[in-house]
């Protein structure tokens, strides 16, 4: 289930949304919710290589293997794909921006023990 962890630009203060957890539109749309949120080389690609993958395993089990092939790269995406979108995001210098508990459970989450997040006022 994809969870949401709310972000901010260290220099520039710009918020985005980051996401973590199995990405169900992903699974069903591969790249579109890449393309979506701007990552149009990466969702291209997906889109790409699940379609030839899923034509590949229609050449070999008929019609049925188009939804089949589709859903198993979309498997496979949907897995991975919030954790690359969220962790390219805070390499291009966003930093948590959520509640203390959200933060701590993104980082545990996303793997980013070091990740340190905004200081909020107040």
């Amino acid at each position: 289930m994809t969870t949401t962890i709310q972000l901010m630009h260290a220099r520039s203060g710009l918020a985005r949304t980051g996401f973590y957890g199995f990405s169900g539109t992903s699974l069903f749309f591969g790249g579109l919710p890449a393309i979506a949120r701007g990552d149009l080389v990466m969702g291209f690609g997906i889109c790409l290589i699940g379609g030839v993958f899923a034509f590949l395993v229609a050449l070999g089990l008929g019609p049925l293997g188009l939804p089949l092939g589709w859903l198993v790269v979309g498997g496979v995406w949907g897995s991975v794909y919030n954790r690359i979108y969220t962790t390219r995001l805070i390499a291009r210098g966003y930093k948590l921006a959520d509640s203390d508990e959200n933060n701590a459970r993104a980082q545990r989450a996303l793997g980013l023990q070091d990740t340190v997040a905004v200081q909020r006022a107040g």
